[in-house]
């Protein structure tokens, strides 16, 4: 199959580089339908969403952002890594791309920046999917993921690993995933992962889903204990009209673990099948 990959970018919005990758193009039925902006996870660079920027290419225009800190984005000891700077980098990101009509799609942390990019309903959002969101917070119990696994792997990633090395983090993963992984690994800014996980704990995106206007589907993992059944029954309490989809033999990287599963969970919510 061809790829739908067109390019990668710079643009220069919220004040900061924000590095994307797009799939797809607006043009023939994708230009009906609105963009999609990806957002990944606390260590998962653009370029490990590849994969998943492919199918979303065939039927939406779409980019893969590389979250402030992470990937070819900017990074330094004096960026503001909380997740009200990077859901303003989403919102400036889709302004300055032009984009007239948007969904943010989130994983994880990318699920916690939608939800409060969302809270301030900008203009053109017209959905949100967000995919196994932590929802540790002030008084919570705390993401089950440790904060010496994210350290070890990115200080190993930085001295220079391969798959092998990446095995013992990742056990379950393919050969190509893991590759992957630590080909990109080192481009994790540990300040911002640091601050990122620091902020699961402090951040109440509880408090931003009441406000949460525009459509919105919840997908979560059926293996682990990110996202319970009694917290999905608390986020659709404080947000009515959120959907759930819980994918079958996935765990918190639902299309690492199940691809296929991921992209039927959206069904044609965005406007049109992934599969």
């Amino acid at each position: 199959m061809n790829s739908t990959f067109l390019y990668g970018a710079n643009v220069h919005a919220n004040g900061i580089r924000q590095h994307y990758l797009r799939y797809g193009g607006d043009n023939g039925a994708r230009a009906t339908r609105p963009a999609v902006v990806v957002i990944p996870g606390i260590t998962s660079p653009a370029a490990t969403w590849g994969f998943v920027g492919e199918t979303f290419g065939r039927q939406f225009d779409t980019y893969v952002l590389d979250v402030r800190g992470r990937g070819l984005s900017e990074a330094s000891a004096t960026l503001d890594y909380s997740l009200d700077a990077q859901a303003a980098d989403v919102i400036a990101l889709a302004q300055t791309l032009g984009l007239e009509r948007y969904a943010l799609v989130g994983h994880s942390m990318g699920a916690r920046i939608a939800i409060r990019a969302a809270r301030h309903a900008p203009r053109g959002l017209v959905s949100t999917v967000l995919v196994d969101p932590p929802v540790s917070g002030p008084g919570r119990r705390a993401y089950p993921a440790k904060l010496p696994w994210y350290v070890d792997s990115i200080r190993l990633a930085t001295r220079g690993t391969d798959a092998e090395g990446m095995r013992a983090f990742c056990p379950t993963w393919t050969e190509e995933q893991l590759r992957l992984r630590a080909q990109w690994l080192h481009t994790c800014d540990e300040r911002a992962m640091r601050a990122s996980f620091e902020g699961f704990h402090t951040d109440d995106i509880h408090a931003d889903l009441p406000r949460l206007s525009v459509p919105s589907l919840l997908i979560t993992a059926e293996r682990g204990d990110v996202v319970l059944d009694a917290d999905v029954r608390e986020m659709q309490a404080l947000a009515p009209a959120l959907l759930h989809v819980r994918v079958r033999s996935a765990g918190h990287m639902i299309p690492w673990d199940n691809e296929a599963g991921f992209y039927e969970a959206f069904g044609d919510f965005l406007g049109a099948k992934l599969v």
